[in-house]
C-alpha cells in the first residue's frame, strides 16, 4: 500500500534530514522528489501542482527556516498537506435519520461492490448494527447468489427477489423488509456499469429516487490509477455521491487515487479494502494513512487491530506462563494464531514507527504458506510434545514431519528456533523479575 511513494518520499526527506540549516535551494530540490514521487504515483497533475506550491509557501517561512530542526519541520508540513489532502478528518457514514438506513453501493464492473457490500456489513454488525444486504444486481450472472453465500458466512440476512426483477423494486422492497424484521441499515448492491452507460446510469438515479440513500458510495478499485478520478467526476455529476471506498488498496503500490479523489471530487474516502477476507475493511483515516507514507507507522490502527483480535483470557493465561517461566509450544501455536489474524505481518511492521523506513521491512516478503507448515508441525505433535518438546528424538520427529507434510529438517529447525526463543523468554522473566524486586512493583 503506497509502497513506491512511501519508499521516494522518505529517501528524499533521508537526504534532507542530513543537512544542518536549510536554503530554499534545499527545499526545492527536496519538493522536486516529492513532485516526481506523486506523479509516479498517479497523482492527478493539478492535485500534485497545488500540493507543492502549499508546501513550498509553508516550508520556506522564517519559522521553519530558523527552527533548531528545520527538516523535521518540513516532514511536519509534508505531512499536514498529506492529511488535508486525504480530507482531514476521517469521514464517517452518515447512519442517523429516518430508520433503515439507506447506502447504496455503486462503481464499474468488476470494483468488488459485492464483496465490499458484505464486508461493510460485517463491519457494520461489529458496530452494533442490524444489516440487511440487498441484492440489486441483476445483470452479472450469479451476482445474487455471490451476496447469498457471503450473506450466510457472516450471519447477515440478504434480501433478494430473483434476477429477473427490476433493480428499483428491489431497492424499495428491501427497505420495507428491513423496517419489519427491525435491521436499522439496508445495504443496496447495485449491478456494475460503465459511467458512459446512459441507460444503466440512469436507472441509479432512479433507484436513489426511490429510497433516498443516506450514503452513496462509490467502490473504486485502487489498481485502475487517474482512471479512478474520471469516474468518480462521472459518477458524482449523475449522483451528487458522499463518499468513496477503495478495494484492492493493499495491492496498489501506487496509491495516487486514493490522493487524487478528495482533491478533484471532494468526495471523502471512507474506508480501504486491505485484504480479500470478509473482515479486511478499514475506515479511511488520512492523518494514519499519512503517517505509514511518511514512515512514521500507525500504531492507533495496530491498537485497534489487536484489540479486535487478541482474546483477552488467553493474553492473561500467556501472562501467567511467561511469569513462570513456562512457555511451550503450546503457548507458541495460540500466539502465531493471534498474530495472523491481526493481518499480513509485512503490513503489521510497517505499522511501527520507523519500521517503515528500514530497509528489511521494505523488502520483507512474508510466505503465508511457511506460518501454515509451523502450524502443521506443531500440530502433528502430541500434547506431550508440545509442552516438552525434548523428548522429541529422531524417530518421533520423522512421524511429525509425516504428519504434518513436511520435511524432518523443518521440524528440527522449527525445534531449535523454539529453544532459543524459550531461553531468551526465560531471560527477559529473569531481568524483569529482579527489576520488580528494586522498584517494588510485578514484572508482568
Amino acid at each position: 500500500m503506497f509502497e513506491g511513494l512511501a519508499g521516494r518520499l522518505q529517501e528524499a526527506f533521508a537526504r534532507l534530514r542530513q543537512k544542518g540549516k536549510l536554503s530554499e535551494a534545499d527545499v526545492d530540490d527536496a519538493l522536486r522528489e516529492v513532485r516526481r514521487a506523486l506523479l509516479a504515483a498517479d497523482v492527478h497533475f493539478t492535485v500534485v501542482r497545488d500540493f507543492v506550491q502549499r508546501v513550498r509557501e509553508r516550508a520556506v517561512g522564517q519559522e521553519v527556516m530558523k527552527s533548531l530542526t528545520p527538516a523535521q519541520q518540513v516532514v511536519k508540513i509534508v505531512h499536514d498537506e498529506l492529511t488535508a489532502l486525504m480530507g482531514g478528518q476521517q469521514a464517517g457514514l452518515n447512519l442517523s435519520g429516518r430508520k433503515p438506513a439507506v447506502l447504496l453501493l455503486v462503481g464499474l464492473q468488476g470494483a468488488g461492490k459485492t464483496t465490499t457490500a458484505a464486508k461493510l456489513a460485517n463491519w457494520l454488525r461489529k458496530q452494533g448494527r442490524r444489516p440487511l444486504l440487498a441484492a440489486a444486481d441483476v445483470y452479472r450472472p450469479a451476482a445474487v447468489r455471490q451476496l447469498q453465500v457471503l450473506g450466510e458466512q457472516l450471519g447477515v440476512p440478504v434480501f433478494s427477489m430473483g434476477d429477473r426483477s427490476d433493480p428499483v423494486d428491489i431497492a424499495k422492497a428491501a427497505v420495507e423488509h428491513a423496517a419489519g424484521a427491525g435491521c436499522d441499515v439496508v445495504l443496496v448492491d447495485t449491478a456494475g456499469r460503465l459511467h458512459v452507460d446512459e441507460e444503466l446510469m440512469a436507472e441509479l438515479e432512479r433507484i436513489k429516487e426511490a429510497v433516498q440513500p443516506s450514503e452513496i458510495l462509490l467502490v473504486v478499485d485502487a489498481m485502475t490509477g487517474q482512471v479512478a478520478v474520471e469516474v468518480a467526476e462521472a459518477f458524482h455529476r449523475r449522483l451528487h455521491l458522499t463518499g468513496a471506498i477503495f478495494t484492492k488498496l493493499d495491492g496498489d503500490t501506487k496509491g495516487g487515487a486514493a490522493l487524487s479523489i478528495r482533491a478533484v471530487t471532494g468526495c471523502p474516502v471512507k474506508f480501504a479494502g486491505v485484504g480479500e477476507k470478509t473482515d479486511a475493511l478499514e475506515p479511511f483515516h488520512p492523518d494514519r494513512m499519512a503517517s505509514r507514507i511518511l514512515g512514521m507507522g500507525d500504531v492507533l490502527t495496530l491498537i485497534e487491530k489487536a484489540q479486535e483480535a487478541v482474546d483477552a483470557e488467553k493474553a492473561k493465561q500467556l501472562e501467567r506462563h511467561l511469569r513462570e517461566g513456562e512457555f511451550t509450544l503450546e503457548d507458541f501455536l495460540e500466539q502465531l494464531r493471534q498474530v495472523r489474524k491481526l493481518g499480513p505481518l509485512d503490513q503489521l511492521l510497517g505499522m511501527i514507527p520507523g519500521m517503515g523506513r528500514w530497509k528489511g521491512v521494505q523488502n520483507l516478503q512474508v510466505d503465508e504458506r511457511q506460518l501454515s507448515r509451523v502450524e502443521a508441525i506443531i500440530l502433528s505433535m502430541t500434547p506431550e510434545e508440545r509442552r516438552n518438546p525434548d523428548i522429541i528424538d529422531g524417530s518421533r520427529r520423522r512421524r511429525i514431519a509425516a504428519g504434518s507434510g513436511t520435511r524432518v529438517e523443518e521440524v528440527g529447525r522449527l525445534l531449535k528456533q523454539f529453544r532459543e526463543m524459550k531461553k531468551m523468554v526465560k531471560q527477559f522473566s529473569g531481568m524483569a523479575k529482579k527489576f520488580g524486586r528494586r522498584k517494588g512493583f510485578r514484572p508482568f
